[in-house]
């Protein structure tokens, strides 16, 4: 006889990356807080530690580093005995700045954390939920994974690239138990300004200032950046989370979640303006935040 209580159900499992802070780690605590069995993943092994101090079965996985993803994956399936339910991609960064200043290794560093290791993760993933017949695949696209922005167009190309993965996969996924769903927030209160502010000073920095014919629009920029001011529609993280809970919980979860107003308008705008209205639309939204 089973020593567990009448009526027990066994919590559901989901890999969750990029917990160090904000959308992911918010994740992690919500869900533990609604039985789910929560193995966050990040980058760094003193936030992995953290996290682990915390509770949590924690892990360390790098998108850039397909080792840290191939070990993450075989030990969530060893701790769920190969019956992990959900994924929620989440880990990514931005390397800001008008696309002909960001110097290729860039932009092909930022593909691998941004797209690449996605793929990885999620390809390794779907023969235990094929096994399973169930599964639930969730991709924290953006905004910009369908209008474009100026001076963000790097993260913005990454960002597409994850929304036509996602479509496919539905597609081919369908009838398999398996369900895909993209969230697309705008602004949301987290580090990723100021990781931003870091990756500009890597990859661009005081010698591409020199050269840019954008030198001064990238200095008004970094000064109302590191002003923190949140802006009129910026939103906690946990309203992400939210339509999080309805992808991975819901019998029929939806293909996408829209969250923040912005997202809202731009959704709206990209389906009745023409090419050239739309380009002035997102020129001026860019512009009113300089």
């Amino acid at each position: 006889m089973s020593d567990l209580p009448e009526g027990y159900t066994a919590p559901r499992s989901i890999l969750i990356t990029g917990c160090s802070s904000g959308i992911g780690a918010e994740a992690a605590h919500i869900l533990r807080g609604r039985n789910w069995r929560v193995i966050p993943t990040a980058r760094k092994q003193e936030d992995v530690d953290r996290l682990a101090a915390l509770g949590f079965e924690a892990l360390r996985l790098d998108y850039e580093d397909p080792s840290s993803i191939r070990a993450s994956v075989d030990a969530a399936l060893s701790l769920t005995e190969g019956k992990l339910d959900a994924v929620f991609n989440n880990g990514a960064y931005a390397v800001p700045g008008a696309l002909e200043d960001i110097p290729t290794d860039a932009l092909r560093a930022l593909f691998e954390a941004n797209f690449i290791g996605w793929h990885d993760l999620t390809r390794q993933v779907i023969p235990a939920m094929r096994a399973n017949r169930s599964g639930r695949i969730v991709q924290c696209s953006s905004v910009l994974g369908f209008v474009a922005l100026k001076f963000r167009g790097a993260y913005t190309a990454s960002k597409f690239a994850v929304e036509a993965y996602t479509d496919t996969l539905r597609q081919e996924l369908k009838g398999s138990g398996l369900h895909v769903s993209l969230i697309e927030p705008g602004p949301i209160d987290t580090r990723f300004t100021q990781n931003t502010l870091a990756n500009f000073d890597r990859w661009i920095g005081e010698e591409g200032l020199k050269s840019s014919v954008f030198a001064e629009t990238y200095k008004k920029r970094r000064v109302r950046m590191e002003s923190g001011e949140p802006g009129p529609f910026k939103l906690p993280a946990g309203s992400v989370v939210k339509r999080l809970i309805h992808a991975v919980e819901a019998k029929r979860p939806k293909a996408r979640y829209h969250v923040t107003v912005p997202t809202t308008v731009m959704a709206a705008a990209k389906r009745v303006l023409p090419t050239g209205l739309l380009d002035t639309f997102c020129i001026r939204a860019a512009d009113a935040e300089e």
